[in-house]
């Protein structure tokens, strides 16, 4: 199977940062995306602190680190930028977080909708060469997530393997600590 490339993020606006980021101007750096909710438990306990903890201790040469904020649930309460503003203040959140963006009558934000995410938080890892090599709902351990991005650090630009890790979990119910599915 031949690498698959990483589609591009729809976003709205970002915040923690000057400019506008695409994958595509992130290439030659893995990526890690934290797709999250700001009402996720699963988020707010463990993914986004995994993040912030994977953001000091690789160099920002070799991993870019950043947030996609995808609400498709309780849009009221967390769909402004002033609440999200709030919150990555109040979370001490500093690596760039875009905003997904939600069309009117749509539940689903699209870049949601695009990487068929199955729920809050889903992880996303994205080699140097711009190609999704990790989709993943749900809470990850730390050693693995810190494994797997220390792997394709490792990997130099035109040594990538041939196959896209896909780790998907199975079913879960609604909102619990690892994360909060889509139903």
């Amino acid at each position: 199977m031949k690498p698959i490339p990483a589609l591009p993020l729809q976003t709205s606006e970002w915040l923690n940062t000057a400019n506008p980021l695409t994958l595509e101007s992130l290439k030659g750096r893995v990526v890690l995306i934290e797709a999250f909710q700001m009402l996720c438990p699963g988020c707010v306990s463990h993914s986004l602190p995994q993040a912030q903890k994977a953001r000091q201790i690789f160099s920002e040469g070799d991993l870019a680190v950043i947030g996609l904020h995808t609400v498709f649930e309780h849009h009221e309460a967390q769909g402004t930028r002033a609440a999200l503003e709030a919150f990555l203040h109040e979370y001490r959140i500093t690596f760039p977080v875009g905003i997904d963006v939600r069309d009117e009558g749509q539940r689903l934000p699209r870049t949601m909708q695009t990487y068929q995410m199955q729920g809050t938080p889903t992880t996303i890892l994205i080699d140097r060469a711009g190609n999704l090599r990790k989709q993943k709902f749900g809470r990850d351990d730390d050693m693995l997530i810190g494994a797997e991005i220390m792997a394709l650090v490792s990997e130099s630009a035109v040594d990538l393997p041939d196959q896209v890790a896909d780790s998907s979990s199975g079913p879960k119910s609604a909102c619990d600590d690892n994360g909060c599915r889509i139903a």
